[in-house]
């Protein structure tokens, strides 16, 4: 989401910081007049664009460089009406830990008064509280480091900095330990459960009744392969089982990986660790860079993977290890047509039905359906566009979604984790007639039947025999919804030991 860089011409007094809501990872709210002497560095975001998570370690980064010098302050100008709500932006904070002070501009009226046209942007002041530098779009980081120092040391001499600490109040203060944390994708097959446990990680196994079989990875962010016992995740997502091997999309990591159960190991299959800031036109799996892989499924001798980053579905030819672009121009809108033409908007979940893949296309809130190849065509099924969500059961263009993030198969329906409507969906894709299959509309943890469960963002949907597995991602917990009634309990899966 960007629209170019922003160049204010003069020295321009920064706006105060009024109309936030509330404040959070801060005792109290800002005003740049108590920050006077700080270089501060505004961060205009919204939590579901893949495009501002991806400027996250960028600002860890100048936070790290300038420790005493630079605040970086997160205003946060919600797109979705879900987003809007504290307690789903203090999850969020807690998910991707970010601590540096955020507020909640839900009423978009910082954003206003700093004149900001797109997701994600940033605005550094100086020290005397006048704009002096601003961007639209990700990267970047050189030219912010390079501007950043440059005040600091215009300031510095001048003996006009204040390198007192910040008073903080961490927002992941006094969370209890769960087994589970902020699991984002699940897999459910030969009567096991497969969870990309996220935020640990990691990836566990377990019984359909919640007892631990297997814990892969560390539980420390990284990009090792080897054993089971050594080997490093970042944020795992989606998962699928490739000849004999779980493959996992490893989200932060901008990898795909591969663990084979028999041998015990992890080994990449693709990408380079990096996130690829570019086009790719594709190539030997392991040297082309990724993008914020989010989700995969086999189809035969293909994989294809949904990467968010680029607005694309991507394949992989796994037994000759090469990988390229599939469908989509890049552009991140609803169009709909031959796979080239054909434009998506953060696709982040998958599945495969016969020849179709089905796509939950997030932020553009609709499923599409790709007639995989010889046929090679893109159709929407359900939902509205980038600016056109809601929660509306019905037929076709007239369904509303919110920001759905996965997709299952059951019966020839398709299962719709519709993620910010707390609901599981279910869709025909023959009539094109989506209706709710459970949960309230309202953010919560609670079983019962249909409409009464309660599900909090949910991001990954699995199916077995007649029982939809979602992994309940901010409930940190897997919930199993039967499919033919809708009823809906939560399995207690309990960590066998700690990492």
């Amino acid at each position: 989401m960007t629209d170019g860089p922003m160049t204010p011409d003069g020295p321009i007094r920064a706006p105060e910081l009024t109309g936030a809501l509330a404040w959070l990872n801060v005792p109290a709210p800002l005003t740049l007049k108590a920050l006077r002497g700080k270089v501060v560095l505004l961060d205009f975001w919204t939590y579901g664009c893949i495009n501002c998570i991806h400027i996250l370690p960028d600002l860890k980064k100048l936070e790290a460089r300038f420790p005493n010098e630079l605040v970086v302050i997160g205003v946060h100008a919600a797109k979705f009406p879900n987003e809007q709500a504290t307690e789903n932006i203090r999850q969020i904070i807690r998910r991707y830990e970010i601590t540096h002070p955020v507020a909640n501009d839900a009423e978009f009226r910082i954003w206003r008064a700093y004149t900001v046209r797109a997701w994600p942007s940033r605005v550094i002041i100086d020290p005397a509280g006048y704009i002096v530098g601003a961007a639209s779009g990700e990267g970047n980081y050189e030219g912010f480091e390079q501007a950043i120092a440059a005040v600091i040391k215009v300031f510095d001499e001048r003996g006009e900095l204040d390198r007192r600490p910040l008073a903080t109040r961490s927002e992941s203060d006094g969370v209890a330990a769960t087994a589970l944390k902020f699991p984002g994708k699940v897999v459910a097959t030969d009567g096991r459960l497969y969870i990309s446990d996220s935020n640990h990680h990691q990836i566990v196994v377990a019984d359909v009744g919640g007892k631990e079989l297997d814990r892969i990875g560390t539980g420390r962010p990284g990009q090792g392969d080897g054993g089971f016992d050594v080997a490093e995740f970042h944020k795992p997502q989606g998962l699928a089982w490739i000849d004999r091997q779980l493959w996992v999309a490893d989200t932060e990591n901008h990898l795909l990986r591969a663990l084979d159960f028999d041998r015990r190991t992890v080994t990449t299959v693709a990408g380079v660790g990096e996130q690829c800031m570019w086009q790719e036109s594709g190539g030997a799996a392991v040297a082309v860079g990724l993008n914020s892989p989010w989700d995969l499924v086999r189809h035969g001798a293909l994989a294809f993977v949904a990467m968010a980053g680029p607005h694309q579905i991507w394949m992989q030819d796994v037994a000759r290890g090469i990988l390229w672009p599939y469908a989509g121009s890049g552009r991140e809108a609803r169009v709909d047509g031959p796979i080239d033409d054909a434009a998506f908007a953060q696709p982040s979940g998958l599945a495969v039905d016969g020849d179709t893949l089905y796509v939950a296309d997030a932020e553009s809130n609709v499923i599409r359906a790709v007639a995989l190849p010889p046929t090679n065509q893109v159709r929407t099924l359900c939902g509205g566009d980038l600016f056109e969500f809601g929660d509306i059961d019905g037929v076709g263009d007239a369904v509303r979604l919110q920001h759905p993030l996965g997709v299952a198969i059951h019966a020839a329906r398709v299962v719709i984790a519709d993620t910010y409507n707390h609901k599981i969906k279910l869709l025909d894709p023959a009539s094109r007639k989506v209706w709710t299959l459970a949960g309230s509309g309202t953010a919560g943890h609670r079983d019962g039947a249909g409409r009464k469960a309660q599900f909090y963002e949910p991001g990954g949907v699995s199916v077995m025999a007649d029982t939809i597995y979602v992994a309940d991602t901010n409930n940190h917990a897997i919930r199993a919804v039967n499919a033919r009634t809708g009823v809906v309990t939560t399995i207690d899966v309990r960590q066998s030991q700690r990492h």
